[in-house]
């Protein structure tokens, strides 16, 4: 039978995936069969996707991207890897965003930003003490090689303005919308819309404060514009932004691109 092990078609003699760990694993390795993590054991069928991974331990390069791989469910995976997606805006949203397209594998990230970390980002956005100071663009991207060094991540450190959108997001499948602005946000949803038709675009709108969860939403605004949110719930005065639903949001953001990207554009 000819399965795939590790990243690296095998055929094998066995008839079940413990059988396979017993001979080239120990008991305590993980299992993932076809994208699930498994605890009694399964039999194995031609073409299955198996990994058997040490607990606790760095594993070579073309192991550590294949059990990712079998981890996003086999196919998911090599159309997330080919994906190209833009993220304006390193904030609450941004930040987050992109710690789970990387987590998820999307091949090749773009962060744009034009500010440092300061210490008022800490009860939202994605940074650490040690970020203090730093360009937000720097900071992230540090941060996604340590969970996925397998994608390609540039960064541009930058204000967004009518002027550059172009030169900044064309060629890219999707832009995300995650600026803290109002206006920033609307300028950037426009100026997409108008002068790069064939690209995708997906913001947010209210998510401040503590209402509850079950009012964020997706929506489909326009064939290439998706909204996030609850549409009321903007920061002002006497209501601020909170990390639970800013990340609820950007979880929200972050799923949609997921879709997208694998071809599904509705919500």
């Amino acid at each position: 039978m000819i399965i795939t092990l590790n990243g690296k078609k095998k055929d094998i003699k066995f008839r079940t995936a413990f059988e396979v760990r017993r001979e080239f694993g120990k008991e305590t390795d993980i299992v993932i069969l076809n994208g699930f993590q498994i605890d009694k054991d399964c039999e194995l069928s031609e073409n299955d996707t198996l990994s058997v991974i040490p607990k606790g331990c760095m594993p070579e390069k073309d192991e550590l991207e294949s059990m990712m791989m079998s981890r996003h469910t086999p196919n998911v995976h090599n159309k997330l890897k080919e994906g190209r997606v833009a993220i304006a805006g390193l904030g609450g949203l941004g930040s987050n965003i992109a710690i789970m397209l990387a987590r998820i594998g999307v091949g090749n990230l773009l962060l744009v930003d034009f500010d440092v970390v300061e210490p008022s980002n800490l009860n939202r956005q994605s940074y650490y003490i040690n970020h203090l100071g730093m360009e937000k663009t720097a900071a992230l991207k540090m941060q996604l090689q340590q969970i996925n060094p397998f994608i390609t991540i540039e960064t541009r450190t930058v204000r967004v303005t009518e002027d550059n959108v172009c030169e900044l997001f064309k060629g890219y499948d999707i832009v995300c919308e995650a600026f803290d602005k109002p206006e920033a946000k609307s300028m950037l949803v426009n100026t997409v819309l108008e002068r790069l038709p064939g690209i995708k675009i997906v913001a947010a709108s209210g998510m401040a404060g503590y209402e509850s969860s079950n009012i964020i939403k997706t929506v489909r605004r326009m064939k290439n514009f998706y909204l996030c949110g609850d549409f009321e719930n903007g920061a002002g005065i006497g209501q601020g932004l909170m990390a639970p639903r800013v990340q609820i949001c950007a979880g929200h953001q972050a799923n949609m691109i997921l879709r997208l990207l694998l071809g599904i554009e509705d919500v």
